[in-house]
């Protein structure tokens, strides 16, 4: 359902009016109901119909009563039985007075749709569900002060096993670092073998030596 929404420009204002569709037109024909009328149809305002009788509460014409003749939704403009003005030629015409300038004082109830809307207005509003009461919950029993408290006992805390080492699969061999006290040993042993060599060495260069200085 399209709603009305307020606009700032006047332009936009006027040209809301004068394209407005007749739905929202009938409601801007809406009047202000008299207190009488509020206290027996509980209701604020209604949009005014033909063969209501209303009063002017504004303008030239303020405190004229009178029923309604004829509306002219193009122009939001009603016009009430004798209220007429005279011409310059004599002629007499209908003043037009705009909804917001009048209240009515009288009902036509002819139309059984508009009796609806006042029985459905009468109609006191739904009220709101009440809670659903929940039982609340029982509260824990305290123990008693000079009750003494039981001892548990400790549970004995199980050592963690270590898995199995795994062995080693067939046709590979154990690669393992040779300790520093082995290689320290290893180095001595190779100096001993190289020295027993340097020494035969030099052996031999001096049993040659004397060979040749025995034969001079």
């Amino acid at each position: 359902m399209q709603k009305v929404r307020p606009v700032t420009k006047p332009s936009k204002q006027r040209k809301m009016l004068f394209e407005a569709p007749d739905h929202i037109r009938h409601r801007l024909f809406a009047a202000h109901l008299s207190p009488e009328l509020r206290a027996t149809h509980i209701a604020k305002s209604l949009p005014v119909r033909s063969g209501d009788t209303v009063r002017v509460m504004r303008g030239d014409r303020k405190g004229f009563e009178g029923k309604i003749t004829r509306i002219n939704l193009k122009k939001y403009r009603i016009y009430l039985e004798g209220l007429t003005r005279e011409k310059v030629d004599g002629t007499t015409i209908f003043v037009p007075v705009h909804p917001s300038k009048i209240m009515i004082t009288r009902l036509n109830l002819d139309d059984k749709w508009r009796k609806k809307i006042l029985e459905r207005k009468q109609q006191p509003h739904k009220k709101p569900k009440e809670p659903v009461e929940r039982p609340k919950p029982e509260p824990v029993p305290k123990m008693p002060e000079t009750a003494e408290l039981k001892e548990v006992p400790e549970e004995k805390v199980t050592a963690i096993e270590k898995p199995p080492k795994r062995k080693p699969a067939k046709g590979t061999k154990k690669t393992r670092k040779p300790s520093t006290a082995k290689k320290e040993a290893e180095t001595e042993e190779t100096k001993k073998e190289i020295k027993p060599k340097a020494e035969k060495k030099r052996t031999k260069r001096n049993a040659a030596k004397k060979t040749e200085e025995g034969e001079v």
